[in-house]
């Protein structure tokens, strides 16, 4: 529909040449907006849908959503009602790949920031790590006014170093995303040769990266990719909802399973958003 807004059909047409000049045009490696080659790409509206992965179970997938969304990448069950990844529509300005790759990236975050936010009070509460220390994460200085705690520096050093120290970090990133394998050329201590990757910046491998050796054929690595995208997403669950309990119940996560799990009838969502 959106094609033949703007432009009909009897104008425009496709060889088969000019069209696999258009898509080779489009940068991959770009994730927003078009190479300097191309400033557009127009689809047919008559493409044929892309090959779909076989025995792959859909979540409230569309027409249009299959027609972009065909399996190959891990945790795609055509889910995308918003359109974020349709060439085509929402997210059209944003390239897709760029999309799943954050998505893997945030989900290792979320993943290490779930763990990291509830570690500590549940290894105070086991009696492994002392009282002082063992702090519900909102307690710790990330809402000052709901407590501090008192680190090696002041709150704005802190912050500062951090900036610095995540900032050139996701730099290398980009780097890497933008130039895969690249970090494994530029000098880094003698440490470059760990770097290398395997060309894939979402699974750069490596010495570094996959010490372990995990997903060492085709199929181990396929499930491995997909548990981590599923439990990414939990996770990123998990950390919108320690922001949602931490101001409304008053107590750490821990706390609240623990609460639940004494009287889940008057501890649960419901009554701790006054809803009874």
């Amino acid at each position: 529909m959106s094609t033949q807004a703007l432009v009909s059909s009897s104008s425009l047409t496709f060889s088969s040449e000019a069209l696999k000049q258009s898509l080779g045009a489009r940068s991959l490696q770009s994730p927003i907006g078009f190479s300097k080659k191309s400033s557009f790409l127009v689809k047919a509206a008559s493409s044929p849908p892309v090959k779909q992965e076989a025995n792959r179970p859909l979540w409230f997938a569309s027409k249009q959503s299959l027609s972009y969304l065909d399996g190959s990448l891990p945790g795609d069950f055509g889910f995308d009602p918003l359109g974020l990844s349709d060439p085509e529509g929402t997210g059209g300005f944003i390239e897709p790949r760029w999309l799943a790759y954050g998505e893997v990236i945030n989900g290792r975050y979320a993943m290490l920031g779930a763990v990291g936010a509830i570690a500590p009070e549940i290894l105070g509460k086991a009696g492994l790590i002392p009282e002082e220390t063992a702090l519900p994460w909102f307690k710790t200085g990330v809402f000052p006014p709901a407590g501090t705690y008192d680190y090696w520096a002041d709150p704005y050093t802190l912050f500062v170093f951090e900036l610095a120290l995540m900032g050139f970090a996701e730099h290398r990133r980009f780097q890497d995303w933008y130039n895969p394998g690249s970090m494994g050329k530029q000098y880094f201590l003698g440490l470059e040769k760990g770097f290398v990757g395997s060309g894939n910046p979402a699974y750069p491998g490596g010495p570094f990266f996959n010490p372990l050796g995990f997903g060492k054929d085709e199929k181990s690595l396929k499930d491995l990719k997909l548990k981590e995208v599923k439990n990414g997403r939990l996770a990123m669950l998990a950390i919108l909802g320690y922001f949602i309990q931490g101001p409304v119940t008053g107590v750490g996560p821990y706390q609240n399973l623990l609460d639940h799990l004494a009287d889940p009838v008057n501890n649960n969502v419901l009554t701790s958003l006054k809803f009874h």
